[in-house]
This record gives structure tokens, C-alpha cells and sequence, in this order.
């Protein structure tokens, strides 16, 4: 079983042979066995808190690369050009804790009618779709370099 055990940078320009096609909710477990996209068994053994998103590599304790694609799940689909009402949505959304991908002009969550109700009752449209979801990491995940800790020396 091949041991995939490191994420590369993202600087790197990387080519891999091998595949690993899986839907948001198993993109964010850091330690699990998988099937590659050929049919062979994985292990994923990442640093706990690891997330996986769609075009990362990530490197097998024999060497070999493998590159992550985001599987087409079921997801809701908000577009809207008013930024006030697309603010309120994303405000909402994220009050209830859901992961949300956002991007210009549209709104993304893994699909539940009752926020689809929600969000249809202020007037937006939702679109039930089959397409890959990559929400936000949030604030304090470990893909982004912010510190908060800082000195209190007077």
C-alpha cells in the first residue's frame, strides 16, 4: 500500500502519476486509507489538521506524487450581483457554521434544502448542482500565515 506521508508547496511545478479523486468531507481528514483514481489502496498519514484541496500534491514515502482532484459532489449554488444581499447570505451561512466557497458574483454549500429555503425566501436563486466544492479554509487554519500571538513588553 503505497503511504502518501507530505503535502508539497505549491511552488514546486510537480507532474504526478497518480491521481486521488475525493469530495470535500474527505479532503479535510488528515489520516485515512483511500483508493487512487487507478484502483490501488492508500494510506493517507498527513500531520493531523491537513487539508487537501483540489490541485495539491502530495508525496508517498516511496517518492511518488500524487495530485488531489476535488470529486463532483451535490452542492448549492447562489449567483448574485448585489453585494449587500450576497454579504447577508454569507453572514447567515456562516452564523449556522457551514462551509461556504465563495467567489465573485456567487456563493457555494454543500447542498440543504432548508438553507436553500432560506436563502430563496430573501429572493436569491439556488441552482442544485453536481460540482467540486472548495470552501474557505477560515481564519485560523493552517494555510494561512497569520500570527495573532503577539509581545505585551511596556
Amino acid at each position: 500500500m503505497l503511504k502518501l506521508i507530505a503535502i508539497l508547496p505549491t511552488t514546486q511545478a510537480l507532474s504526478a502519476a497518480q491521481t486521488l479523486t475525493l469530495p470535500y468531507e474527505r479532503r479535510i481528514i488528515s489520516r485515512q486509507r483511500v483508493t487512487l483514481d487507478n484502483g490501488n489502496d492508500a494510506g493517507l498519514f498527513l500531520p493531523r489538521g491537513s487539508q487537501l484541496t483540489h490541485g495539491t500534491y502530495i508525496k508517498a514515502d516511496s517518492g511518488e506524487i500524487v495530485k488531489i482532484e476535488a470529486a463532483s459532489e451535490t452542492v448549492s449554488t447562489v449567483y448574485c450581483g448585489d453585494p449587500l444581499l450576497m454579504a447577508r447570505a454569507c453572514y447567515h451561512l456562516g452564523n449556522r457554521h457551514v462551509p461556504v466557497q465563495i467567489e465573485s458574483g456567487r456563493i457555494r454549500y454543500l447542498h440543504d434544502h432548508v438553507l436553500d429555503d432560506m436563502l430563496r425566501g430573501w429572493g436569491l436563486p439556488v441552482i442544485v448542482e453536481q460540482a467540486p466544492f472548495e470552501p474557505e479554509a477560515g481564519a485560523y487554519s493552517a494555510s494561512h500565515a497569520h500570527s495573532y500571538a503577539h509581545s505585551h513588553d511596556h
